[in-house]
């Protein structure tokens, strides 16, 4: 993927919109309230990787305590790529899918301090790791706010967009991201399904 071809892709997420609500009263499975040191509420270990396995020099510093996951650091991207560090989370045993066809997308409370963030549904259905994600639209403001992504408006970045098969979700995927050097700050409360 070119520079220039993502940052058309983010300018396009950008454009869509999705609505911001509370969790009541609503079919939910809540994936992580990251109340355990170390896995999320389906039983798995979480994951944290970034962008130093492509070249990059990201520095994450990760923290879950007290019922928030907690991220920090300095994206350095590798040259002529997107800088990237992500929080992944398993929905079943490796190699091994979870049926989300009956919600309608991905919900998450969440705090951005600074910096750009996404969220991906990882599908066994994607070979090339370019799941399809949803640029989480917040101010950095310090508040908490509660954001809907729907699955309808999750795209994919470089390859063909194919319709995200929620049938084939092997985990989820919470990412900072930049095109060029940054620091990113952000706290997730809990992150599931509605």
């Amino acid at each position: 993927m070119t520079l220039k071809h993502f940052i058309e892709v983010v300018k396009l997420t950008l454009l869509i919109s999705f609505s911001h609500a509370t969790w009541a009263g609503e079919s939910q499975t809540l994936v992580d309230d990251f109340n355990s040191a170390s896995q999320n509420n389906m039983g798995f270990e979480r994951l944290f990787i970034d962008d130093t396995s492509a070249g990059g020099k990201t520095k994450t510093h990760i923290s879950v305590n007290n019922g928030l996951l907690s991220a920090k650091g300095d994206i350095v991207p590798p040259r002529g790529q997107p800088g990237w560090a992500s929080s992944v989370l398993p929905l079943n045993e490796f190699g091994k899918q979870l049926d989300a066809s009956q919600y309608q997308g991905i919900v998450l409370k969440v705090k951005i301090n600074q910096g750009m963030l996404s969220v991906s549904a990882n599908s066994s259905a994607i070979d090339n790791f370019d799941y399809h994600a949803l640029p989480v639209m917040i101010k950095a403001d310090g508040q908490f706010h509660t954001v809907k992504l729907p699955f309808k408006n999750m795209k994919r970045a470089w390859s063909a967009q194919t319709p995200l098969d929620p049938k084939t979700l092997n985990s989820l995927s919470i990412v900072a991201f930049s095109l060029q050097q940054a620091k990113f700050d952000y706290q997730i409360d809990e992150i599931g399904f509605y």
